[in-house]
């Protein structure tokens, strides 16, 4: 089994990181998202990491001509999509299972969504069940909660939709099938999810209005536009160098070039709850608002997080190593999406903060981390990219050996790279 190990750093530092993993959300989009024009999209900065990776292979199976000179992606559409002979595998990405879920749904013909053991756990049911109740053929292990999942696509119902829980994949999955559905559809979530969706589509020219309470999307009625898009930093990776910045006193790192969505910053904003400094630096604000994020390091004190979790989700797990080192007592609630990510990250959080010395209780939406001194440990990411990357910055405090660290890849091919540039970082099998 791959490990790697960090040593503790020892000096402060200053530093810019211009080479922050481009952001993954924003990358499947694009992939999926030139499948509704009938000409090229153009997309700069591609994140050309294994998942999204397969994102476009599954576009290229569908039938489109991709070029990619491994930063730079050019998608060719073809002028009708085809069904593919090949089963579409999805890697570990829940993203991409989920959102093709809904392109598919309306798309005439037969497909096979799959993925790696990891992706194969997890609940579909929550993607599933809504495009089925307006018309869409869905069937998979489990009555279609895991995959591999089977697709008839065919001709879908207008809908009217509240959503019991705030997810952007759900979301989204749904808005691609409410593009081909016979009449307007009406999506509502409890809270505001990310929305590069919604922001993409109506760049692209699709007709997506919000009131206070629903999305409203129209069926379309022609191709939309081509995407000419460069795609920013990812601040959710970004955000493992914010931590390490925050736990490191008078120690400094700036994000350069990523997204500010509000949607993807809550995270930062937390940080700056427990003390750090964050200062957000706009400079373009095209596609979305685009700039850096400086994070400075200081004695951090405890906070409760219960609100806009769907923001910052998938930070939770880098976020709960500020926690274990911050004064006082840190709650997190309302986040049993946890439990359904690439592993049940409510648990393999507590487990392995344990491991390192760190007194934890569990809740079923969360958990209550007490702040003190991180131990050194050997860490099991479960299969789990933000477990490992988590505890690879944790061990720049205490070093720290992180096992099944392979799945790094799937997101954030050089974070390794980048984290050598601020410690001693040894790799194994």
């Amino acid at each position: 089994m791959s490990y790697i190990e960090v040593k503790k750093v020892t000096t402060s530092f200053d530093k810019e990181i211009d080479s922050i993993a481009s952001d993954k959300s924003i990358s499947h989009r694009c992939a999926i998202f030139s499948l509704l024009s009938d000409k090229p999209s153009y997309i700069k900065n591609y994140l050309q990491a294994e998942d999204t990776l397969n994102s476009l292979n599954i576009v290229k199976l569908l039938g489109s001509k991709i070029e990619n000179d491994g930063k730079n992606v050019t998608i060719t559409p073809p002028k009708e999509l085809k069904e593919p002979p090949h089963i579409l595998d999805c890697g570990n990405s829940g993203t991409a299972i989920r959102l093709f879920m809904g392109f598919l749904s309306s798309l005439n013909g037969f497909f096979v969504l799959h993925g790696d053991e990891y992706l194969a756990r997890r609940p579909m049911k929550r993607v599933a069940n809504p495009l089925r109740s307006i018309g869409a053929k869905i069937d998979g292990r489990e009555e279609g909660n895991l995959s591999p999942l089977s697709i008839r696509g065919g001709e879908l119902e207008g809908f009217r939709y509240e959503s019991p829980i705030a997810s952007a994949q759900v979301k989204s999955a749904m808005i691609l099938a409410a593009l081909r559905a016979k009449a307007p559809s009406f999506y509502k979530e409890n809270e505001l999810s990310r929305d590069h969706t919604e922001r993409m589509l109506k760049g692209m020219g699709a007709n997506i209005d919000k009131d206070d309470e629903y999305i409203k999307i129209s069926p379309l009625d022609d191709f939309l536009n081509p995407l000419d898009i460069e795609v920013p930093s990812d601040p959710s990776s970004g955000f493992f160098f914010a931590v390490l910045a925050a736990i490191h006193k008078n120690s400094s790192v700036t994000i350069k070039n990523t997204t500010l969505n509000s949607t993807r910053v809550e995270a930062y904003k937390v940080l700056q709850k427990m003390g750090a400094k964050v200062e957000f630096i706009e400079k373009d604000n095209r596609y979305e608002p685009i700039g850096d994020i400086k994070v400075t390091g200081a004695k951090l004190k405890a906070v409760e997080v219960s609100e806009n979790i769907s923001w910052l989700i998938d930070e939770l797990p880098a976020l709960a190593i500020a926690m274990a080192v911050a004064e006082g007592k840190s709650v997190v609630r309302q986040a049993k999406e946890l439990r359904v990510k690439e592993s049940d990250r409510i648990s393999t959080v507590v487990d392995n903060l344990k491991l390192c010395g760190i007194d934890v209780v569990e809740f079923e939406d969360g958990y209550e981390i007490t702040g003190g001194e991180l131990k050194s440990a050997t860490i099991d990411s479960y299969g789990d990219h933000r477990i490992a990357m988590s505890f690879l910055i944790a061990g720049t405090l205490a070093n720290m050996k992180v096992e099944d660290v392979e799945c790094i890849k799937t997101s954030f091919p050089n974070f390794v790279e980048i984290l050598n540039s601020f410690c001693e970082v040894k790799s194994g099998d």
